[in-house]
């Protein structure tokens, strides 16, 4: 563990954007203890054995079949990695419990949705506040499996708008329970559920409320269930609209105070977010593996299919983006980690240090959650490019992994919503005086009036160009979000493509620097030649994302600014994205896909 000192120096959520990262300073998956290599060693076995030979059971919508699963991974203790031993849970950091998530998310979606809404949205409200009997009461059941929990959040008027509820909670005459009444909708785990997280609304209150809510076949208490929904994608996930009529609830089974069901909700979908960016990365090496293997022993012309130039980009781009995400999201991971850790030390119980280290990092899991289910989504389409129309037959696992991921970008709050929760959260740091955005958004309107520097740059060593480059991205952020701020003030948020657009540069910025970051470490460690792949990825991940950066900051610039200003910034724009030496694609491609046939797997 690392010193208190040491952790002093912590990034705040959201400063990597003004403050410079060491390489030496982030954690990667190769800086995983022996204690985490067993782990996920025993995750992929469990996977391997359990899960994968049972795919098309799964695609058979088997909800009994998933459920046998989840309890064999609460007998081995999958469930309870993140819960204290106190509460019969293995007690491990947070980097273990991404690790966990990872890796047993990759083979379906069914499971990957089912083990997330459980240890996830269904047990962390109760861990995190609850109060120490109800802890007690339903934390070892929800870690060992006995019990199974469910999150009843969504209404059918309330998706994105979680707070306008309508389900009702009233309070009995002698004040000793409610009565909830209601519809919930999209409840996952909902067919052998346990134990429910409701949200509802007491009388005219502004926010709603949780509650505790248990459920037993033999006495349903007004609880009563719609059929399985038919869904596009995680078909064994159990998925049903829950409905309570006259649902009596002990006042004792409030979760905190009234009306903070809300900031629960909120918080809860925090660590849901960065725990579903680490669900989406197992599934992207399984597709990879597949598709390289396919691509291997495919011949055409006379030819395995993995020696032309059209499927080393395909392949070449899928485990990149599949090596990014790994990178930021252990990165993060890791911050939260040490952020918790560091509360722990000042004298913080467990539940408040958990709680206000998700809000800080509510940035990073937010970008994450975009970038991963969307990189998910693109490689799994690829990946049934790849295999042609073996890759659009049932009989091989590319489309229902591409029917899988698609959900990814729709729950825990959509790709839109995340993306303008991650700048207006950042805008709101920034006004706290949490991030100073302030004084380098300042600095960046002066270096853009001031006279361009003639110093021609020494970018001779390695990673020199491409550090350098990932601060300019962060200069075009500052300059379209600090203007756009300046223009709109508190009406930004009304702004929404705008916003959209801003987030994008901010998302890039970060996954860039995450692989960077990862590629120079590991260079550091293990020597240039090792790492060769490793540098060809950050370095293709980067190119990519200055090109997205370019497009989504001048659509920005051309919707908000005018004449002089408009030009002064997109000749800043041209200046903040131009490379000094631009990277060969093709080669760097050709790189990648060349180690990924030779080892014929997903092998970084």
């Amino acid at each position: 563990m690392e010193t208190t000192e040491n952790k002093k120096e912590l990034l705040r959520g959201g400063q990597f954007l003004v403050k410079e990262t060491k390489a030496e300073d982030v954690f990667t998956p190769e800086d995983f203890t022996e204690e985490q290599k067993m782990m996920r060693d025993s995750v992929k076995e469990f996977v391997d054995r359990e899960i994968w030979p049972k795919k098309e059971e799964f695609e058979k919508k088997n909800y009994a079949l998933t459920e046998e699963v989840m309890g064999k991974a609460g007998e081995l203790g999958f469930l309870g990695v993140a819960v204290p031993e106190e509460y019969e849970g293995l007690g491990m950091g947070f980097v273990s419990t991404m690790l966990v998530c990872d890796y047993i998310s990759g083979a379906t979606g069914s499971i990957a949705t089912a083990f997330g809404a459980h240890t996830g949205i269904g047990t962390l409200p109760i861990l995190l506040y609850g109060n120490e009997e109800q802890r007690k009461k339903y934390i070892p059941k929800l870690a060992t499996g006995e019990w199974f929990g469910a999150y009843c959040l969504t209404e059918p008027g309330a998706g994105s708008d979680a707070n306008s509820g309508k389900t009702k909670a009233e309070l009995a005459e002698d004040g000793k329970s409610y009565k909830i009444n209601g519809q919930k909708m999209w409840i996952s785990n909902a067919g052998f559920a346990s134990v429910f997280i409701v949200f509802a609304r007491i009388q005219d209150d502004k926010n709603i409320t949780g509650f505790i809510v248990e459920y037993d076949k033999e006495n349903p208490n007004g609880i009563t269930f719609g059929e399985e929904e038919k869904k596009l994608g995680i078909h064994a996930s159990s998925t049903r609209q829950v409905f309570f009529n006259d649902t009596v609830v002990s006042a004792e089974n409030m979760l905190s105070e009234r009306g903070n069901g809300f900031k629960i909700a909120m918080n809860a979908l925090n660590v849901g977010r960065i725990k579903l960016a680490a669900a989406s990365l197992e599934a992207q090496r399984r597709v990879t593996d597949v598709a390289v293997k396919y691509a291997n022993d495919r011949v055409q012309f006379k030819t395995p299919i993995a020696k032309f130039g059209a499927i080393k980009l395909k392949l070449a781009e899928m485990a990149t983006s599949a090596w990014v995400g790994e990178a930021a999201s252990y990165r993060a991971a890791k911050n939260i980690e040490d952020r918790i850790n560091l509360r722990l030390e000042a004298g913080e119980s467990h539940s408040d240090a958990e709680l206000k280290t998700f809000e800080e990092y509510a940035i990073e899991c937010s970008i994450l959650k975009v970038a991963c289910s969307e990189d998910v989504q693109n490689c799994s389409d690829e990946g049934i490019q790849v295999l042609g129309g073996m890759g659009f037959s049932a009989d091989t696992p590319m489309e229902s992994a591409w029917r899988d991921a698609r959900i990814a970008r729709i729950y825990e709050g959509t790709n839109e919503i995340n993306r303008m929760l991650a700048v207006g959260m950042l805008i709101k740091k920034a006004m706290k005086g949490h991030v100073d955005l302030l004084g380098p958004a300042q600095a960046v309107g002066e270096e853009l009036t001031g006279i361009p520097s003639m110093d021609k740059p020494d970018f001779n060593e390695l990673f020199a160009e491409e550090k350098n480059m990932i601060k300019k991205l962060k200069k075009v952020f500052l300059m379209v979000a600090g203007s756009a701020v300046q223009k709109f003030g508190q009406d930004l948020e009304e702004h929404q493509q705008l916003l959209l657009a801003a987030s994008d540069i901010l998302i890039e910025a970060y996954m860039a620097e995450s692989a960077i970051l990862r590629a120079e470490k590991n260079v550091n460690r293990f020597g240039e030649d090792s790492q060769k792949e490793q540098i060809a990825m950050a370095q293709l991940y980067l190119y990519h994302a200055v090109d997205i950066v370019n497009q989504k900051a001048k659509e920005g610039i051309a919707s908000f600014a005018e004449g002089d200003e408009q030009r002064m910034m997109l000749m800043g724009l041209k200046r903040f994205t131009k490379y000094d030496r631009m990277p060969n694609v093709v080669e760097l491609r050709n790189t990648i896909a060349e180690k990924l046939t030779s080892e014929n797997k997903y092998c970084f």
